[in-house]
């Protein structure tokens, strides 16, 4: 017997899930399930599962935001997914199951076969930390949620990243642009000691692309836009220039 959490959102997709273990795989104990990540973190921590259905993109935090709460999370996973592109490649990466919504009985079979092989084998802490270390800071790859998924950029081709009404706008060196649900304060976070600084309240920018400072308070990036530079920040911002 697999004992398992659920973790989704939403609660249409939640209840389909919890259904379709319960007639089809007699083999899954469902020991609860959660529309909320960090009640579920709880559980996780509190109920040991062997197995969790963690959907992936939710509100405040994502189901790789919930596995980088564990240190060294030795639960086996099946990433849940309404697209089929976005994270697939980074989780196939580290051997980690999927299921793309609308749940198919096929797919949920596979996936949940390959969870017991990797149960019995005693990988889930390897495999899970594959993944972590790809989407941690300790990689040179953000994966970042946006309105359609999540999208996986390169640090060293952000330019800057602006934040308003709780999103985030984060501008490339290739002129693309992406809009992501994480807040500012959020990628203060990830890009801690990187080559970013933040310039003012609202700006992030990457000190590897700023071109000049202008006296009247606003420094110039790569692709020709100026950021406003808080009077507090000036000296800070000198002084690590001069060290690059």
């Amino acid at each position: 017997m697999i004992n398992c959490i659920l973790l989704d959102d939403e609660s249409k997709a939640l209840k389909m899930l919890e259904k379709k273990l319960l007639k089809n795989h007699p083999n899954i104990n469902i020991l609860a399930t959660f529309q909320e990540p960090e009640k579920a973190v709880d559980a996780i921590r509190q109920l040991q599962p062997d197995l969790v259905f963690l959907d992936i993109a939710m509100p405040n935090m994502s189901g790789f935001d919930v596995l980088s709460q564990f240190k060294d999370p030795e639960f086996e996973i099946i990433f849940v997914t309404a697209y089929d592109s976005y994270a697939i490649q980074a989780i196939k990466h580290a051997a980690i199951g999927y299921i793309v919504k609308p749940i198919d009985d096929d797919a949920l079979k596979a996936a949940i076969l390959k969870a017991e092989k990797n149960i019995s084998m005693k990988v889930a802490r390897e495999n899970n930390r594959a993944l972590l270390d790809l989407l941690n800071q300790k990689s040179n790859t953000l994966a970042i949620p946006t309105q359609d998924g999540y999208i996986f950029i390169k640090v060293e081709n952000l330019v800057r990243l602006e934040g308003a009404d709780g999103y985030t706008k984060i501008i490339c060196k290739n002129d693309q642009e992406f809009l992501s649900s994480y807040n500012l304060g959020k990628f203060i976070d990830l890009l801690k000691n990187r080559h970013f600084f933040q310039a003012h309240r609202s700006h992030i920018i990457n000190l590897k692309y700023v071109t000049r400072y202008l006296n009247e308070g606003y420094i110039e990036l790569l692709d020709q836009y100026t950021v406003p530079l808080s009077k507090a920040k000036r000296k800070e911002f000198l002084t690590l220039m001069g060290q690059q």
